[in-house]
């Protein structure tokens, strides 16, 4: 296997609702098949696919999906990138976890929760700047 994620899907209760705050934060998405709405990223697609559907294909009940420890991660180039993400996501209706500030491992970030619950992580790492197109490494490029 090949070390690369393609796709994230994020099992949301409501489709319309999370398709919403993705557009508010100024993502497009693309045409899909009724019940899933996509996003293309940088060499990834994060997709929103109704939580019953995602436990049915898995088969699983809904309840067994729980709620996993997990974050998605925005790396940008500067801290006020950064408050500009965060600011935009409280805009946008998320939920601010832990402001913007300094890291113990010398970067400066912090987290929200969107409106189904994912965790997301703003940050800057000086140690990993960004490519020029934004893809992100974890030594830089």
């Amino acid at each position: 296997m090949e070390q690369r994620v393609s796709l994230i899907t994020l099992g949301v209760r409501d489709l319309e609702k999370a398709t919403a705050f993705y557009r508010a934060m100024g993502w497009e998405e693309l045409e899909s098949p009724d019940g899933i709405v996509v996003f293309d990223l940088l060499g990834q697609t994060l997709g929103l696919y109704p939580i019953e559907a995602l436990a049915k294909d898995m088969g699983l009940p809904v309840q067994e999906l729980g709620q996993g420890a997990s974050t998605l991660s925005y790396n940008g180039r500067t801290r006020s990138e950064v408050d500009a993400v965060m600011a935009a996501a409280a805009k946008a209706g998320a939920e601010i976890l832990k402001k913007p500030e300094e890291v113990f491992w010398g970067g400066y970030g912090g987290y929200f929760r969107d409106p189904e619950g994912h965790f997301w992580e703003v940050t800057m790492n000086p140690f990993a700047p960004l490519r020029k197109d934004g893809a992100f490494c974890w030594d830089g490029y």
